[in-house]
């Protein structure tokens, strides 16, 4: 992967975009995490005046060899299922994408099907699914660093045609167990705190799940926060892929709107690569998957919304759309006491 520099925020503009914000009609702070949104957003794009254009959501699709072991309810089968699902406009993205104009594009990064040319699919696969981490590493280093370097093309393809936001989301069964175990690692935390029900394992189905994947931390005992090496140990050809367009997307000054667990594991691999990432990222809502509150804390992240989603797809990201873009059109539309002839606090 080419070397990717995310880097930090330019504040020279901070002092004169918080003035604006606080000569709005209003109390000062009134607006409360959408004035935070519209001050971000406006030293992201460095501009007094953000827009967002073309809002673009990225759903990356991979298999999880991991699946063989019993972690998941559902086949492997079904991630190729949804993909076409997707393609055909019938899942839940596809409905709230929709509804909030959002382009949608669909990228098999490595699933366990064929889709010969199927309209509107990016083709990226790696391979037909990872290895099971619970004997042997997910990927080759060289798997894990051309998915990193496609997934950052991808996302300069679509801020080359014009978008400034992405929202990120996932299709792949077996995906939380990757990412529990990508947590675990990164985080420095017991399995146990990392590992939820997923695609709606029962009590016996659960607890299954953390002895396999205890097994595989066991079996693979990795210390340190090598990102690189947690990732193509544990980790998916998607996540890895998202990972990779994250950096690529933040690298270009774009907004990042992260979704849940999923996605949130692809970005702590990406904050241990270029912790300046963060600096970019609008979290858009608390997952019901157990471990993603923990993760959001251990990165310092304040969600938008809380609807006890845990569907994945990006869906979540989805829904808070139009929270970032009435932070901007507030701070571009609403008017001044200046401009309206309102007296301020004495």
């Amino acid at each position: 992967m080419t070397a990717i520099q995310v880097s930090p925020l330019d504040s020279q503009l901070e002092a004169a975009l918080q003035h604006r914000i606080n000569q709005k009609t209003k109390p000062l702070g009134a607006l409360g995490d959408l004035e935070k949104i519209a001050l971000q957003v406006g030293l992201i794009q460095n501009t007094l005046t953000p827009q967002l254009r073309k809002p673009t959501m990225l759903v990356f699709a991979g298999d999880h060899g991991i699946v063989e072991s019993g972690v998941s309810p559902y086949p492997q089968t079904v991630t190729g299922q949804m993909v076409q699902n997707f393609l055909a406009g019938g899942a839940a993205i596809n409905v709230f994408a929709r509804q909030q104009g959002m382009i949608l594009n669909v990228v098999d990064s490595g699933v366990n099907h064929d889709f010969g040319n199927i309209d509107g699919l990016i083709h990226a696969k790696i391979a037909h699914g990872t290895r099971s981490f619970l004997s042997e590493p997910a990927m080759s280093m060289a798997q894990c660093e051309q998915a990193l370097t496609q997934g950052a093309n991808i996302a300069r393809q679509a801020i080359a045609v014009g978008s400034n936001v992405l929202g990120f989301g996932e299709m792949g069964i077996g995906n939380t167990s990757a990412a529990s175990c990508l947590m675990s690692v990164l985080c420095g935390l017991p399995i146990d705190a990392c590992v939820g029900r997923g695609t709606g394992l029962d009590d016996e189905g659960l607890k299954r799940k953390v002895e396999i994947l205890r097994k595989a931390m066991d079996y693979h005992a990795l210390k340190g926060t090598d990102a690189k090496q947690a990732l193509a140990t544990f980790g998916g050809f998607e996540i890895a892929m998202m990972a990779g367009a994250m950096l690529g997307a933040a690298e270009r000054h774009t907004v990042l709107l992260i979704d849940g667990f999923i996605a949130t594991s692809a970005l702590l691999v990406a904050a241990k690569l270029q912790p300046n990432i963060l600096q970019y990222c609008v979290f858009s809502h608390c997952s019901d998957e157990s471990g993603h509150a923990k993760l959001l804390q251990h990165l310092g992240a304040k969600p938008l919304l809380n609807l006890g989603l845990r569907l994945g797809e990006g869906t979540g990201a989805a829904l808070a759309l139009p929270l970032l873009q009435a932070a901007v059109n507030f701070l571009n539309e609403m008017a001044s006491f200046e401009s309206a002839g309102v007296s301020q606090k004495c």
